[in-house]
């Protein structure tokens, strides 16, 4: 099994012109492994296979990395072979592999390394048809009704000034390829290169090469369009993309939009964004939309399928059948509780979540997927807050209501319905910076407080949860800051 990248390079090399036999002598594999992966048409990610035994080497593969990268600031003549990596870690680490293994995998290093160099080693800084630089944004959003602030992608085509943008809650390489595919076949071809700011979710700089996530890697072999990351403090690399970013957000995201359908916004904001160009061009004076035609000739055409984007990770349900997923945070998503403490594979997308049984493949469930450092659960009442909080009809039948205690239920109850949603926003708004039990917590705390659940009281109790209750010497007359406040 070939990285990746290798399998990229292979596309690459054929490409641009070079023979079977050149590229397999170029990347160190053989003729029926380039035929294989040059004639491939879906590079989609595949659920993992389970493996009975792993390789051998899987232990010792970072000490080799890490040989070989002090090998780079030593001589040529004084670098690690293959033979003297097998020797060390037999005498070294007691390891019991064969030289072979060694060899192929010290092949696979350094043919991915050198790979990953080409793309690194030029500078663009007069810029063709077809060729684009892509980065993100932040900007504010009312998602629901609730005010969060959202990443948005932007890709730009620096000869014709042409950029187009998409909203995520994020900035993962499941994030950056929908964004891509998205773009793609908007516009109904693939740029033959992008410049990517080390930011973007698909890559970071290690030393003197770009390391990709697999996903990325996959897109680019997917597409085939070449990638490269900008030069450290090099912004002139990639100026045009950076002015679309604040042109964007001034033009398109102000007043702050209102977000509800996040796949239908996308769709006409791809609309939008190229009626930004319905202008001149600020140095060629051409119309943008006339050269971005010149844009369109120079791309490459779209694959037969679509990508997959998809990462898939391997999870054990807890005890009632719950995984967890997330960097930041901790969030949880609910399956069946006959799957519990089980090993289940879940398929990360840009805006889902798909779990699925490892044996038959099959889609066990699906939940929107969650992002951000606050706790989260699929099964919280905590989900129903943002539909609540904006059409408080089902409130009667809610998990909100039914989670509450008696004395809140009965409060909340009592309200006409203008007041009933003013307080489910209080608890949305808190449920995202603190999650269901702390905000329910923190309301209970606001209502034996003061009898009413309001943005500050519960933002207070919600800090008094956090830090410990406080008590007094006497009891405190919150009546003194209602009149502060001119509250009868």
């Amino acid at each position: 099994m070939i990285s990746m990248t290798d399998k990229n390079s292979i596309r690459l090399l054929w490409r641009q012109g070079d023979s079977v036999a050149e590229i397999a002598r170029k990347t160190g594999v053989s003729r029926d492994t380039v035929y294989k992966y040059r004639d491939m048409d879906d590079f989609s990610p595949k659920p993992p296979a389970r493996r009975a035994q792993g390789s051998k080497l899987d232990p010792y593969r970072p000490l080799i990395e890490s040989w070989l990268d002090d090998d780079m600031r030593s001589g040529r003549k004084q670098r690690h072979t293959a033979k003297r990596v097998h020797d060390r870690l037999v005498s070294e680490c007691g390891a019991d592999v064969s030289v072979s293994t060694v060899e192929r995998c010290v092949r696979e290093i350094r043919a991915r390394r050198s790979a990953e160099a080409a793309d690194a080693q030029y500078l663009d800084l007069v810029w063709g048809p077809g060729e684009a630089q892509a980065d993100f944004g932040e900007a504010d959003f009312y998602v629901r009704g609730m005010r969060t602030t959202l990443s948005f992608f932007v890709m730009t085509f620096p000869y014709s000034n042409v950029g187009l943008a998409q909203v995520f809650p994020g900035e993962t390489s499941e994030c950056v390829c929908q964004a891509l595919r998205n773009v793609f076949e908007h516009v109904g071809g693939v740029p033959t290169k992008i410049v990517f700011d080390n930011a973007t979710g698909v890559g970071r700089r290690v030393g003197g090469g770009v390391r990709t996530t697999e996903l990325f890697a996959a897109c680019s072999a997917h597409y085939g369009f070449r990638f490269r990351f900008c030069n450290p403090r090099s912004g002139n690399e990639k100026g045009s993309v950076e002015n679309k970013v604040g042109c964007v957000r001034r033009n398109l995201f102000v007043p702050v939009p209102q977000l509800w359908d996040a796949g239908a916004f996308n769709r006409r904001l791809l609309e939008r964004s190229l009626a930004m160009s319905d202008k001149p061009h600020w140095i060629k004076g051409e119309r943008e939309l006339d050269l971005f035609e010149a844009d369109r000739l120079a791309m490459l055409g779209l694959p037969a399928k679509p990508l997959d984007c998809v990462t898939y990770v391997s999870r054990t349900a807890d005890k009632k059948g719950k995984v967890s997923v997330g960097e930041r945070g901790r969030h949880l998503y609910s399956t069946h509780p006959s799957l519990s403490r089980r090993r289940l594979t879940v398929g990360l997308r840009a805006t889902t979540v798909s779990v699925y049984d490892p044996d038959s493949g099959e889609l066990v469930c699906e939940h929107p997927r969650a992002y951000g450092s606050a706790p989260t659960d699929t099964s919280d009442p905590a989900s129903q807050l943002a539909l609540l909080a904006w059409n408080a009809g089902g409130w009667e039948n809610s998990r909100v209501r039914e989670a509450l205690p008696d004395e809140l239920r009965e409060h909340m109850d009592s309200l006409d319905r203008a007041g009933l949603k003013a307080e489910l926003r209080v608890m949305r708004d808190q449920a995202a910076t603190s999650g269901w039990e702390a905000t329910l917590q923190a309301v209970r705390l606001a209502y034996e407080a003061t009898g009413r659940i309001d943005e500050a009281s519960v933002a207070v109790s919600a800090a008094r949860a956090a830090t410990g209750t406080v008590t007094y010497d006497e009891p405190v007359d919150l009546g003194v800051y209602d009149g502060f406040m001119g509250v009868a």
